[in-house]
This record gives structure tokens, C-alpha cells and sequence, in this order.
């Protein structure tokens, strides 16, 4: 089965930085695009970034030049710097292939303190 592991959360103080990584395994066909996305308590899902097989990268207004996406083989990584306390929420990742098949990850839990 397809796996989509995420990894690197945890608690970190306003201003720092994490970065989280999700790793894929399985039969995953090749990849078209992967993203992160977060969700904060009470609140919808929301998007966070796309990093695309050809290295497009686009990112929600909340995190442009704060976040960066990044991928390598079956690989997306989620640098956070400059980290804020709105910016805490479950991460999680999303990878959808050619055949546009839609896979996730469980989530990992961001904290930002004041």
C-alpha cells in the first residue's frame, strides 16, 4: 500500500524554525504534484504549498517567504522559518500522481508558543 509518512513537528517558539518531511512508499506511479496542507483546531483544512514534478513551486499568501517547498525522489520537505503562533496547526502532506490518484499522510502536529 501507499504510504505518506510525515515528519520534524514539534513545539518551537515564535521566530524559529522546523522543517517537516514526508516520505512516500509504495506503488505510487509517477508523481504530478505534492503539497502541504494544515489545519488548526475549529478551523477548515487550508493549503498551504505545492511544490510540481517539474519544481513549480506556489504557496498560499499566509506563508509566501516565510515557507519553502522542496522535493526529491518521492520526497517533499516543508522548511518553516520565521514561525508565528497562527502558523500552529496539524501538517499534513498530499501527494497526487499522473493518474491522479490522491494519497495523504496523517499529519504531524506544528506548536508555536508566544
Amino acid at each position: 500500500q501507499v504510504q505518506l509518512v510525515e515528519s520534524g513537528g514539534g513545539l518551537v517558539q515564535t521566530g524559529g524554525s522546523l522543517r517537516l518531511s514526508c516520505a512516500v512508499s509504495g506503488s505510487i506511479y509517477s508523481i504530478n504534484y505534492m503539497r502541504w496542507y494544515r489545519q488548526a483546531p475549529g478551523k477548515q483544512r487550508e493549503w498551504v504549498a505545492t511544490v510540481t514534478s517539474g519544481g513549480s513551486t506556489s504557496y498560499a499568501d499566509s506563508v509566501r517567504g516565510r515557507f519553502t517547498i522542496s522535493s526529491a525522489k518521492n520526497t517533499v520537505y516543508l522548511q518553516m522559518n520565521s514561525l508565528k503562533p497562527e502558523d500552529t496547526a496539524v501538517y499534513y502532506c498530499n501527494l497526487k500522481n499522473v493518474r491522479n490518484d490522491d494519497y495523504w499522510g496523517r499529519g504531524i502536529q506544528v506548536t508555536v508558543s508566544s
